[in-house]
């Protein structure tokens, strides 16, 4: 099978290449094409002619976005109706990858797929405009929501924690938002069951567990021999942001389990995290 995949450099594709071993994977990353400029997107597919195009380049500033509207909209709305359009032309099957921040987080249950969407910052909303645009521009798709990504190879929380750590004698953290953090490793090794199974529709994809970004930290300092270090819980309103943030992200695992594909718990995936940092020469 051949995949394409755009966004390669990232952290998540970064981590896709080394996980698909089996495949003919094909990395292009903004180099090869800007998704925001169909010409040029059309030309990569067309000579790659992929059976499936895997779109994980996005612009992913949360808190920028809010001030950069129209680079948002750009890359995660015109840029995936771009590749969705030239994928419908060379008979390529499309994966979209999504996020928990298209909920408002007023549920009081896990997202199910088909749950309404209500974005409540920026970000949310054109990543709810680019899931649109491949509803509407694919002939073949999938659309995988994730949330609280983290990955040895690209900026990410557990990492910004740990060298917050090295330098401050206390840690303020937001303790009244819950969500499931997602290790980019095993997200990549879902996504790919997923396409070898042929799959359609929209698929949510987690580790399973679910804690604060208060609980997160205080779980990667311990597990990186750093729980000494004070970690204090704040609420949001303590914490301002420019892009108001869910105070419920959790994403039911129903359609992944249906699947047959089940994720582990995210304090397993720290682990293996902590060990990529390692061998990456991130953390000593």
């Amino acid at each position: 099978m051949r995949i394409l995949v755009m966004g390669a450099k990232g952290m998540l594709g970064t981590d896709m290449l080394r996980e698909w071993k089996s495949d003919d994977v094909i990395a292009a990353d903004s180099a090869e094409a800007d998704i925001r400029d169909l010409p040029q997107v059309r030309k990569l597919v067309a000579s790659v002619r992929p059976d499936w195009i895997v779109l994980t380049a996005a612009y992913t500033d949360v808190d920028g976005s809010e001030k950069n509207r129209d680079l948002a909209f750009a890359v995660n709305a015109t840029g995936a109706e771009n590749v969705a359009s030239a994928a419908a032309e060379c008979g390529s099957r499309l994966f979209f990858v999504s996020t928990d921040y298209v909920f408002d987080g007023n549920s009081t249950r896990p997202y199910e797929p088909d749950d309404p969407i209500h974005p409540l910052n920026v970000y949310g909303a054109s990543k709810a405009a680019g899931e649109s645009g491949v509803r509407q521009f694919a002939k073949q798709w999938c659309i995988g929501r994730t949330s609280w990504l983290f990955g040895a190879y690209g900026p990410s929380f557990p990492e910004k924690i740990l060298r917050a750590s090295e330098t401050r004698p206390e840690l303020a953290v937001v303790s009244d938002q819950v969500g499931s953090p997602t290790f980019t490793r095993d997200l990549a090794g879902a996504m790919l069951q997923l396409i070898h199974a042929g799959a359609q529709g929209t698929f949510h994809i987690t580790n399973s567990g679910t804690c604060s970004w208060f609980e997160f930290a205080r779980e990667v300092l311990n597990q990186a021999g750093r729980g000494n270090v004070p970690v204090k819980p704040v609420s949001s309103s303590e914490f301002p942001r420019p892009a108001t943030r869910p105070s419920y992200s959790i994403l039911s695992p129903a359609s992944l389990n249906r699947s047959g594909i089940t994720m582990r718990h995210w304090k397993d995936a720290v682990t293996i995290y902590l060990q990529d940092l390692r061998a990456a020469g991130k953390l000593s």
